[in-house]
């Protein structure tokens, strides 16, 4: 049977990415001002059109290497957005990742240089292109959601830590505090930890043990 295609609509797709990471006690998100129109010189989540025979997975990796030179870091498939009216130039779907990357791996410093990408607070951030507003949103709220349950943190932490560290971190993504006592207890009894038998002597602080994640993410059981 003939079927004719070019009858069928073929909406453009798109992958776009939150790229968090954690400077100066603050969850931040990259962003890159566009070039070109629509929303000329508007910041916008970084993304860009999917290319021909390359899988979503792929093209968020590409972008996310483009962006940052980093690539074995934590990703994941976020959400679809398919608004018939977010792009003005035509119908356009994206598919959302959001991405964890710990601020000393990165080899884009924060810079008033930096006039095309830079790294904003999540919760205090320039009007957005498209519905990127929408889009940051969910995925602030999925990996403050994701952090109750699982270590997904590990995605922001340097290899060795404290465990005084470790928490700064998940209070900095939940924007609350947590108790100390409870927090180590509930951490060490989850089994993810890892002694590596050295101790933190820098600063003024008390030497402490270091710890490292055994495993990449893990959901907690209850």
């Amino acid at each position: 049977m003939n079927t004719n295609y070019e009858a069928y609509e073929q909406p453009g797709v798109t992958v776009d990415l939150a790229i968090f990471t954690v400077n100066k006690n603050k969850l931040k998100v990259m962003l890159v001002k566009r070039a070109e129109a629509p929303f000329l010189d508007f910041w916008s989540l970084p993304g860009g059109f999917l290319m021909h025979r390359e899988s979503l997975e792929d093209a968020a990796y590409r972008v996310l290497t483009e962006k940052t030179g980093v690539k074995d870091v934590y990703m994941e498939q976020l959400y679809t957005f398919g608004a018939p009216e977010r792009d003005p130039r035509a119908r356009v779907i994206t598919v959302a990742y959001f991405a964890l990357i710990p601020w000393e791996n990165l080899n884009q410093p924060e810079s008033n240089k930096i006039k095309d990408l830079t790294w904003y607070s999540v919760d205090q951030h320039p009007k957005l292109a498209f519905d990127h507003k929408e889009i940051l949103k969910y995925a602030v709220k999925r990996l403050r959601a994701k952090a109750s349950y699982s270590n997904i943190v590990y995605g922001l932490m340097p290899e060795h830590f404290r465990l005084s560290e470790l928490q700064t971190m998940y209070e900095i993504i939940i924007n609350d505090k947590l108790d100390k006592r409870n927090f180590r207890k509930r951490m060490l009894a989850t089994g993810l930890l890892q002694e590596t038998g050295e101790k933190d002597l820098t600063g003024a602080h008390r030497p402490a043990m270091l710890y490292q994640f055994k495993k990449m993410e893990i959901t907690f059981s209850n």
